[in-house]
């Protein structure tokens, strides 16, 4: 059965074969789906009730629900197949839940709908042991060092993957039914998510129901085996799972244990939920011009900076202090936290004069003239960071424009916008191309602001490999951001495409010690699958 051809229905006959029962003890629910096709007037209705540990599947609105889900029947279906990102048919009300936080807990009782295992009729015995051989990092630094990764999305998962880049085996551990979400996360190449594909290389793959019992099992004899442990989930929710700092200790008390979290594990915020935008706001790294509203930016900077940057400087620190001490400890890494020191130089001068600081007054965010963004002739724009006087002074005599070299430091507003003017005057003069050769020609921190599809043809990025070109089994040619880190004795690569889900299952079982008929009979029972 190809995706084309899937319907809703044959969704929700799947409903009951991907019942996780052993999850639903305690859970009873009514769920109403109302689909309906505007165009062609089509309207599909479903309810699902969970009570005693059983999935029973109607047609029709049956029952009082706990959750209305409306939606198109194809809609439905493209997020069901990870065509669609659920965030984005909420945000543009493609899709309507009444209750999100009910449809969370419905969605844990089941595993991800296959297309391929529908079509295969689901036996209860898998049909073969499968996984790729044992496979190790080669090259890096930071080889010997074993990570068991549990975050998701983009902080924990670029942190691991720039260690395991490093060297270190990062083995990355999905629930087969809390996988990382950035998997379902459009756009899709060759049926793998851009997004998972740009930050999950040179890890591997463990599908593991880690909170059954049996599960558990297992995950302690990686615990036993590993050197850090890194997981991104509110305070509190390892916890309930077994799987805190203490209850990680207890078992591997030399264990490094790293918790990404938006507001840290302590204050009035930590319960809170956040993203990007809401850390760097409370951190002040948003603050607008005078007659500016702040702008959202490009990038997602606690994310990366807070987040990623500052999990891998947390992991190694405290390998080094585990080295001295032969002791393994926690550390929180909080988001919000993280990015707090980028806003030093503001910060500083705030304290030191007491003063506000707009972005367009300050130094080094559009206070001086010599040091700023200015359009060309062909609607481009070119950077200038001419901060020394030396340099900006070899920029007006290159230019033509000695008389300008007293005006690094305009002695009021009036006179500052008048100083820019006339600069943009003359770089709207001429096209991109010319100011980029002039400033390359003449060394005066003069160069083009790139846009995304630009960098990779950079002849400076090519040349220090910061965009690689891999091929991936399913996505095929695959280019991603290159490893920043160049060592001179142990150097760092990609040692391979981001893995399939659960590629590496049987290979690391193996090594963990269970034998052929156990990992059998934890795929029997849906507890470990394989990759595909």
């Amino acid at each position: 059965m190809s995706q084309q051809t899937i319907t809703p229905q044959d969704i929700f006959n799947s409903l009951p074969k991907r019942f996780k029962a052993h999850k639903a003890s305690n859970y009873e629910a009514v769920l109403h789906f109302d689909f309906t096709d505007k165009k062609s007037g089509e309207s599909l209705q479903y309810t699902v009730s969970v009570q005693n540990g059983q999935c029973n599947v109607e047609t029709g609105l049956i029952g009082t629900p706990q959750c209305v889900v409306k939606t198109s029947p194809q809609t439905y279906v493209d997020l069901e197949l990870g065509k669609a990102n659920p965030m984005m048919a909420l945000t543009m009300g493609k899709l309507k839940v009444s209750n999100i936080g009910a449809m969370m807990e419905f969605t844990k009782l089941f595993e991800r709908f296959s297309p391929e295992a529908l079509q295969a009729g689901e036996t209860a015995q898998p049909a073969e042991l499968k996984g790729t051989a044992s496979r190790k990092p080669a090259n890096g630094p930071l080889q010997g060092l074993r990570v068991l990764d549990l975050t998701r999305l983009l902080p924990g998962p670029l942190a691991t993957m720039m260690m395991a880049d490093m060297g270190a085996e990062v083995i990355k551990i999905e629930s087969p039914t809390f996988y990382d979400y950035t998997r379902d996360f459009p756009p899709h190449i060759g049926g793998e998510s851009a997004g998972y594909l740009a930050f999950n290389r040179s890890k591997r793959s463990l599908l593991l129901d880690y909170a059954t019992p049996q599960g558990k099992e297992v995950m302690t004899k990686l615990i036993q085996t590993a050197d850090i442990f890194i997981e991104q989930f509110r305070p509190g929710v390892m916890a309930k799972m077994g799987l805190d700092f203490a209850s990680v200790k207890a078992i591997n008390p030399k264990i490094i244990y790293v918790s990404v979290t938006g507001y840290g594990q302590t204050g009035p915020y930590a319960q809170l939920a956040g993203h990007d935008l809401n850390y760097i706001s409370y951190a002040g790294l948003l603050s607008g011009n005078q007659n500016e509203a702040p702008q959202v930016p490009l990038v997602q900077i606690a994310d990366i900076a807070g987040g990623s940057y500052m999990a891998v400087i947390a992991c190694l620190s405290a390998v080094y202090a585990r080295q001295r001490t032969g002791e393994g400890q926690f550390v929180d890494v909080s988001m919000m936290d993280g990015v707090m020191p980028l806003s030093v130089n503001p910060f500083s001068l705030h304290t030191a004069t007491q003063q506000p600081q707009p972005r367009d007054e300050a130094f080094l965010s559009g206070g001086l003239v010599n040091y700023g963004i200015y359009p060309t002739q062909d609607g481009k724009y070119m950077a200038l960071g001419t901060l020394e006087e030396k340099f900006w002074a070899k920029f007006c005599d290159v230019v033509g424009k000695p008389e300008w070299k007293g005006r690094i430091l305009a002695p009021d507003k009036a006179t500052l916008a008048q100083y820019k003017a006339e600069l943009t005057e003359l770089f709207r003069s001429r096209d991109a191309a010319y100011w980029t050769a002039l400033g390359i020609e003449h060394d005066v921190m003069l160069n083009p602001v790139y846009d995304t599809a630009q960098v990779e043809h950079d002849p400076h990025v090519k040349a220090r490999q910061m965009v690689v070109e891999m091929e991936h089994p399913t996505a095929g040619k695959l280019k991603t951001i290159g490893v920043p880190l160049k060592f001179s004795a142990t150097q760092a690569q990609p040692a391979w495409t981001p893995p399939l889900m659960g590629e590496d299952t049987l290979a690391i079982l193996r090594e963990a010690g269970l034998t052929d008929e156990q990992i059998q009979a934890l795929a029997t029972q849906k507890v470990v699958q394989f990759g595909k």
